[in-house]
């Protein structure tokens, strides 16, 4: 992983009521230390700001990030929430591009990539996602995809504001299905994708752009997965809602490769 910090971010999705995602934070707390790894979590819009008041109270190195939001400044927007107002809930890192904003949820590239000039404006980090389908990747268009899902999503972001950026490869066929890309197929992926960073920026800062993988990783391959030169993390679904088992994924970043 060079000299990049492992970042580990746990997406909760649409799960956890307001006691479990408290529960959950604070089982965190006990477990996360140090600044070996940086780690973020993503709860539900309704839990941001409670989450965040339990993960300040115990002073837990731990982000709170949002899943999603709006593009827009506050006003006329029914059922939206706007940047400034994730802000105001402790918010520090949003998701954008996720599989399911993308495929369930039918959000473009053009939307995406305004979503994420919109974050880094505002001062947000950003987690970029992007990821083949099966029968993209049956077809050998897993590089294709990408880079063209990375392209897009960049378009107009500058040198200076790639520092907040961090891309997440995740196979679509990996998600909440148990299969994982191996090791050797995950790895091939990231340095396609950092020579792709590459080309549109440079080489440094492709090699200080953090690649998180978010395929099934969990706390028995994740040592094997983070191994790989160009996996620097990953972002994590069903493991992140198991205090066990997230921690584990941690405690394997935390290890140097």
């Amino acid at each position: 992983m060079a000299n990049r910090r492992p970042f580990i971010g746990g997406n909760w999705k649409m799960n956890l009521h307001k006691q479990d995602a408290l529960a959950l934070a604070s089982a965190l707390a006990d477990r996360v230390t140090g600044d070996a790894v940086q780690v973020a979590v993503f709860p539900a819009f309704p839990y941001l700001l409670p989450v965040a008041t339990v993960l300040h109270e115990r002073s837990a190195p731990i982000a709170v990030g949002a899943q999603d939001f709006y593009i827009k400044p506050n006003g006329a927007y029914t059922g939206e929430v706007s940047l400034s107002m994730l802000q105001d809930c402790g918010v520090t890192t949003v998701l954008v591009g996720h599989s399911e904003r993308r495929h369930v949820l039918g959000e473009t590239d053009p939307l995406i990539n305004d979503k994420v000039l919109a974050a880094l404006e505002a001062g947000m980090d950003v987690i970029l996602a992007i990821g083949e389908k099966i029968e993209q990747r049956e077809a050998g268009k897993t590089d294709a995809i990408n880079i063209g899902q990375l392209g897009y999503g960049l378009a107009g972001v500058s040198s200076e504001q790639m520092k907040r950026v961090t891309v997440a490869y995740e196979p679509v066929w990996a998600i909440g299905t148990g299969k994982t890309a191996t090791p050797e197929d995950a790895q091939k992926a990231h340095a396609v994708i950092r020579q792709a960073i590459a080309f549109m920026f440079d080489q440094t800062i492709a090699d200080g752009v953090r690649i998180q993988y978010g395929g099934s990783m969990k706390g028995s391959n994740a040592a094997e997965l983070l191994a790989q030169p160009d996996i620097d993390g990953g972002l994590i679904g069903g493991a992140a809602l198991k205090a066990e088992e997230f921690a584990a994924i941690i405690d394997a970043a935390a290890v140097p490769a």
